[in-house]
């Protein structure tokens, strides 16, 4: 019935062959293998009927509940948190969009030696239908059963796309989710495929965060300050104990990017020491963190994970210091 109604009574015409039966499952919908009149293998991603107007009505009941509970500290600004999640929420419902997005990634990474993103089929495409190319591949939860190079050389690249995401093209699809990745050991290739949580950044907030990133690389905890400030993570009217505890988990993130040596993912202790931080920040914070934030860590805080499950190890100085170079040289070409 969704085919029908998104693609034409005639849509058959255009995939006479369809397996009713999903073989993957999306966020909000599920994925059905299919082959075009020319002979082209292709994922059906259909979503879920309602998904998309229930949206409004699943998160002011979550917030009733939250409120009535009073579970969460004053500091984790749950209101805020929902007006977040509501919108990206509509985000990751609207096919159109994710397709669009989808077709920037593509142009943007069509010469990467490793990142390929599969081609939107537009005549199979509409707000809650999106077909794409097949491509065959693992999700990234497999790499985990691979040899030592290969993890370092999936975990690298993964973190590499995070940051030229952010700082290159200022475009991120921001969730983290393994299965949003295929890789191919045969042809080393990694397969982008989930562009619905996809969004920019603006200049003035990139400008910012690469520079809390390079204090916290080098050590420079009022670099850290004045930045965390412009972004708004913090107002200045923080205790100073608030303050430097901003700036320690600031710190503690920023240690795989201060040191020459391949950074070593499997044995760091980094998630444990920010943990500890955590309780002074979401008691006492004074503002809500910028609508950006909510998804970049998510997708930073996902990416780390991958680096850590891999046991990777990783010059991640190398790679940060060329973008930050980079970026500097941009920033002082315009």
């Amino acid at each position: 019935k969704t085919m029908q109604r998104e693609l034409g009574p005639n849509w058959r015409t255009h995939l006479p062959e369809f397996d009713d039966k999903p073989f993957a499952a999306a966020s909000i919908g599920q994925v059905h293998l299919g082959k075009t009149k020319d002979g082209k293998e292709v994922a059906v991603k259909i979503q879920y009927p309602g998904v998309a107007d229930s949206i409004d009505s699943d998160i002011r009941n979550l917030m009733g509940i939250l409120n009535m509970w009073n579970i969460f500290p004053k500091g984790m600004y749950m209101d805020n948190l929902m007006r977040v999640a509501r919108s990206e929420l509509a985000w990751e419902c609207d096919y159109v969009r994710e397709a669009d997005y989808m077709r920037q990634f593509r142009d943007i990474y069509a010469n990467d030696p490793v990142f390929v993103v599969p081609n939107v089929v537009d005549e199979l495409s509409s707000k809650r239908v999106i077909t794409t190319v097949y491509v065959y591949g693992e999700t990234l939860d497999k790499a985990l059963a691979l040899d030592q190079p290969t993890r370092d050389y999936v975990a690298t690249n993964f973190l590499r796309l995070c940051f030229e995401e952010l700082f290159t093209h200022r475009l991120m699809q921001t969730d983290p989710n393994w299965a949003n990745f295929l890789y191919n050991d045969s042809t080393k290739k990694i397969y982008l495929l989930d562009f619905g949580a996809s969004r920019t950044f603006d200049k003035k907030f990139t400008d910012s965060y690469i520079q809390i990133i390079k204090g916290a690389a080098t050590g420079d905890r009022d670099l850290v300050l004045t930045n965390s400030q412009k972004l708004g993570f913090l107002t200045g009217m923080e205790t100073k104990a608030l303050a430097n505890a901003h700036i320690d988990g600031a710190m503690i993130l920023g240690e795989p990017f201060k040191t020459n040596e391949p950074f070593d993912f499997g044995t760091q202790d980094i998630t444990t020491r920010i943990h500890k931080l955590i309780p002074l920040l979401a008691e006492q914070r004074l503002t809500p963190p910028p609508e950006e934030s909510y998804s970049l860590h998510r997708k930073l805080a996902g990416a780390f994970l991958l680096c850590s499950n891999m046991k990777a190890r990783i010059r991640c100085k190398d790679f940060f210091d060329d973008i930050y170079s980079k970026y500097q040289k941009d920033a002082s070409g315009r």
